[in-house]
């Protein structure tokens, strides 16, 4: 097997430059009852005003625009920026250029703050700062992971096998691996967790896309790129039922306060 080759940029911001439109494309949705369960849990209303940081190419807004919140989208990749911009071009959304640790809105302006698939890559320290800035009390702070399963079938199993041979840095930037310790800074411990079942039903192209958007898997212009595409679609051909695989998530939700006085 080709070695992979560097690994990607370490800045977060610019990791996923190159793969915008399979992320874009592929990348699994959230399921319909994260609004209902948040609705449950934290009292969460149309009528809030919600900033999503991190906002990528506008998944994570979805779901909180067709509740009829109005979201600020916080991205400072300007390719996924734009992505999101078309995509929610007839919502209540605004896109803004900022970043976790430095969102550009004004104090007190939001109701909740969410971050989809993207808090692992935040400097925990800054962003709870910055989010007590920008959050009305009593600072709500919901954080969200499309987790993949790696070991229910023996399709999962052999992926899972083909991205820690592939990838680049995957050992070191799988988000779960480090995701405990990081909440229990971000919240000082005090934070709850609900889980919902998710999945994508995928043909071979949905599968290398979505494959291709992650951003430890070989680049363009590293030669294993080619070998591990022969080898996902093989895996492919073999575990296929009439024509599509399945990948299985569980969604990840944590939610909590950031409490007056951490400003």
């Amino acid at each position: 097997m080709s070695r992979p080759g560097p690994a990607p940029d370490p800045d977060p911001t610019r990791r996923f430059s190159g793969r915008i439109a399979d992320y874009a494309r592929y990348r699994p949705e959230y399921p319909p009852g994260l609004t209902r369960l948040l609705r449950s849990e934290i009292s969460l209303s149309p009528s809030w005003t919600v900033a999503d940081v991190g906002s990528g190419t506008g998944l994570s807004a979805q779901p909180f625009l067709e509740l009829g919140c109005r979201v600020f989208g916080v991205e400072p990749n300007a390719e996924m920026r734009a992505t999101a911009e078309a995509r929610l071009a007839d919502r209540p959304f605004r896109s803004v250029a900022g970043r976790a640790e430095a969102t550009t809105l004004a104090n007190d302006s939001v109701d909740l703050v969410v971050a989809g698939q993207a808090f692992h890559w935040f400097n925990v320290a800054e962003a709870r700062r910055e989010f007590s800035r920008i959050l009305r009390p009593p600072g709500r702070v919901v954080l969200v992971w499309n987790t993949r399963v790696l070991d229910g079938s023996p399709f999962l199993r052999k992926y899972e096998e083909l991205l820690l041979r592939f990838g680049t840095d995957y050992a070191e930037v799988r988000h779960d691996a480090r995701r405990s310790r990081l909440l229990h800074r971000f919240f000082h411990d005090a934070f709850s967790r609900r889980a919902l079942p998710n999945r994508q039903s995928l043909d071979r192209d949905g599968l290398r896309g979505r494959t291709l958007s992650a951003s430890y898997t070989p680049n363009e212009s590293d030669p294993a790129r080619e070998e591990m595409l022969e080898e996902l679609d093989a895996l492919f051909g073999h575990h296929q039922d009439r024509g599509r695989v399945r990948l299985e998530y569980e969604t990840e939700i944590y939610f909590g306060l950031l409490a007056e006085g951490t400003r």
